[in-house]
C-alpha cells in the first residue's frame, strides 16, 4: 500500500516539474505576442498622428477612423463591415420593409460589385437587372478597387434621380449600361395567388413580416382555391431572394415541418452554437410541396431550402443557389453605430455547410434566357396558327351530341386550364414545371 501511494506521489511530482518546464516557454511566447500587438497599435497611432500632421489636404479624424475600422473588418470576409450611425438607421429601417434605393442585393467578388438578386417590382428589376451581373462602373466611376460600401455609396442617392450603371453579363460580348431611377422601395415580403389547383407563395425577402404575411397569404389564398381539398400542392418561390433575418427563415421552414431540426449554428467555440427545431404544425396540412431556387437565393433561401430538402417534406427545383452559409452578428457601437461581424456557419439538418457551395436542386432546371427574336417568331407562329384546321371546322362537320351541358361546360375549362398552362410556360418556365410537378404527384393520389 506504501508502494502504491510514493508511486502516485511520484507521479505528480513528475508531472509537475514537466508543467513548469513546458509553461515557462508559453508563458514568454505569449508576452511576446502581447507585446508585438501593442507595437502594431503603436504604429497605427503613429500613423494616424503623421495623416493629420502631414497629408497634403487636411483630414476629417472621424471618416478615418472609421476607415481604419472598416478596413479591419471587411478584410475579414465580404459580409463583415463596419456601419455608421447613418447606415445602422438604414439597416434597421430596411429589415422592416421600406428604403430608399434601387433594390438590388449586392457582394464583392474579384474587386466587382456582383448583383446577388433584383428584388421583385424595383427599379432595378424593372430595368433589367439579373442575378450574377457584375456592376464596373457608376455614372462614370469604376468601382474596382472600392470596398462594397464605397461602392454602394456611389450607388445611393436623391428619390426620383437618374443613375447609369455599366455592366458585364455573361453571355453578353460587350458591358452594357443600364439607366435606373432611384425610388423609394417598399418590399412585400410575400405575395400568393393561385395557379389553377396550386397555391403559389412568391417570397421576396425576409424581414419583420415575412412570416406573418406568408401566413395570411396562404390562409386567403386557400379559401380563394375553394378550401384545402381543392389544392393539390404549394410552390414555394425563393428565387432571387438574398435572405435577411435568421429569426424568420426559422419561422417559415417551421411552417411547413411538424418535427425535427431546422439549422444549426456552430461559432468559433463549441459552447457558441444553436440548433433549432419545428414544432407541431404545418400549414399546408401534408400537401406536396415544390421549392424554386436559382442562383439568387442566398443565405435566409437556403436555410429554408435545406431544411425542407434534407427532411424530404419539398422538392427543390431550379439552379443551384448562392452559397452563402455564414451567419452575421450587428453589434451596437458606441456613438449609434455598429459592427455586422461574422460569427458563425449555418448547418442543414443532415449536417451540410452550405458555405460557397450552395443548395443543389433535387431537379435542375434552367429559365430560359429571353430571346429578342421571340416576339417576332410568336407573330410567324401565330399567323400560321390561324390557318390550321380541324375537323370541326370542315363544312358540314358531324356535331358531337352525344355530350351533356356540363360535359361540355367541363371540356372548355379544361381546355382553357391546358391554354393558360401552355402560356405560363412561356413566361416563366421553372415555375410552370413545378406546377407540373405536384399535377403529376396529386395524378398518383387515389380518390376518396
Amino acid at each position: 500500500m506504501k508502494k502504491f501511494v510514493m508511486a502516485a506521489m511520484g507521479g505528480i511530482l513528475a508531472g509537475g516539474v514537466i508543467t513548469t518546464q513546458v509553461a515557462g516557454p508559453l508563458i514568454a511566447q505569449e508576452a511576446e505576442r502581447n507585446s508585438s500587438i501593442y507595437e502594431q497599435l503603436d504604429l497605427f497611432g503613429d500613423i494616424f498622428e503623421r495623416i493629420r500632421a502631414q497629408y497634403v489636404e487636411e483630414v476629417d479624424e472621424r471618416d478615418l477612423i472609421e476607415s481604419a475600422i472598416n478596413g479591419m473588418l471587411t478584410s475579414l470576409d465580404p459580409h463583415s463591415s463596419y456601419l455608421s450611425p447613418d447606415d445602422a438607421d438604414d439597416m434597421r429601417v430596411q429589415t422592416r420593409g421600406s428604403f430608399g434605393g434601387l433594390g438590388i442585393e449586392v457582394t464583392q467578388e474579384e474587386g466587382f460589385v456582383k448583383v446577388v438578386s433584383p428584388i421583385d417590382d424595383t427599379p432595378a428589376d424593372e430595368a433589367g437587372m439579373e442575378s450574377g451581373d457584375f456592376i464596373t462602373h457608376v455614372d462614370g466611376e469604376s468601382v474596382l478597387g472600392l470596398t462594397l460600401d464605397q461602392a454602394v455609396d456611389l450607388m445611393r442617392g436623391p428619390v426620383g434621380s437618374e443613375i447609369i450603371i455599366t455592366v458585364v453579363r455573361e453571355g453578353v460580348d460587350e458591358p452594357f449600361d443600364v439607366s435606373i431611377i432611384r425610388d423609394t422601395i417598399k418590399l412585400t415580403a410575400v405575395r400568393t395567388r393561385t395557379q389553377g389547383e396550386t397555391v403559389v407563395l412568391r417570397v421576396t425577402t425576409f424581414n419583420d413580416q415575412t412570416y406573418p404575411n406568408l401566413e395570411s397569404g396562404l390562409k386567403e389564398a386557400v379559401e380563394e382555391a375553394g378550401g384545402m381539398d381543392a389544392v393539390n400542392g404549394f410552390v414555394l418561390d425563393l428565387r432571387n431572394n438574398p435572405g435577411g433575418l435568421l429569426t424568420q427563415a426559422i419561422k417559415v421552414s417551421d411552417a411547413f415541418l411538424d418535427k425535427g431540426e431546422i439549422v444549426s449554428t456552430r461559432g468559433r467555440n463549441p459552447q457558441d452554437g444553436d440548433r433549432y427545431n419545428a414544432q407541431i404544425g404545418d400549414l399546408a396540412v401534408g400537401k406536396p410541396m415544390v421549392i424554386l431556387i436559382n442562383g439568387g437565393s442566398a443565405s435566409a433561401s437556403e436555410i429554408v431550402a435545406g431544411a425542407l430538402q434534407d427532411h424530404r417534406r419539398a422538392i427543390v427545383v431550379g439552379t443551384k443557389s448562392f452559397g452563402k452559409g455564414s451567419v452575421q452578428t450587428v453589434m451596437p457601437l458606441k456613438g449609434d453605430g455598429a459592427m455586422r461581424l461574422t460569427t458563425a456557419r449555418y448547418y442543414t439538418p443532415s449536417g451540410r455547410s452550405i458555405q460557397a457551395l450552395g443548395v443543389s436542386p433535387d431537379i435542375v432546371v434552367e429559365q430560359p434566357r429571353r430571346d429578342p427574336n421571340a416576339e417576332e417568331e410568336e407573330e410567324e407562329n401565330t399567323a400560321v396558327n390561324r390557318f390550321s384546321r380541324s375537323e370541326a371546322d370542315l363544312r358540314g362537320s358531324l356535331d358531337n351530341d352525344s355530350l351533356t351541358e356540363d360535359e361540355r361546360r367541363q371540356i372548355e375549362e379544361d381546355r382553357q386550364k391546358a391554354e393558360d398552362a401552355a402560356a405560363l410556360r412561356e413566361e416563366d418556365y421553372q415555375l410552370a414545371y413545378a406546377i407540373d410537378i405536384l399535377k403529376g404527384l396529386s395524378a398518383l393520389v387515389p380518390g376518396d
